[in-house]
């Protein structure tokens, strides 16, 4: 009897992982998604202004 109790046991914490697993998994793809996006757009505002990444920037207002 007790080693059918482990056994329920193990198998609720194993779906109890899972189910861990499943959000994990789903979170992460979002993120991945958001992490393209992001790199896309970066990529776009750096195209669209190439000029002013190349000029050099002013001094700071003390010097």
């Amino acid at each position: 009897m007790e080693l059918e109790a482990k056994v329920a046991f193990q198998d609720e914490t194993i779906e109890i992982l899972n189910d861990e697993i499943k959000v994990h998994q789903q979170q992460l793809a979002k993120i991945k998604r958001q992490t393209e996006l992001l790199a896309e757009k970066l990529k776009e505002s750096q195209s669209s202004q190439p000029m002013m990444s190349n000029m050099p920037e002013p001094p700071p207002p003390h010097y």
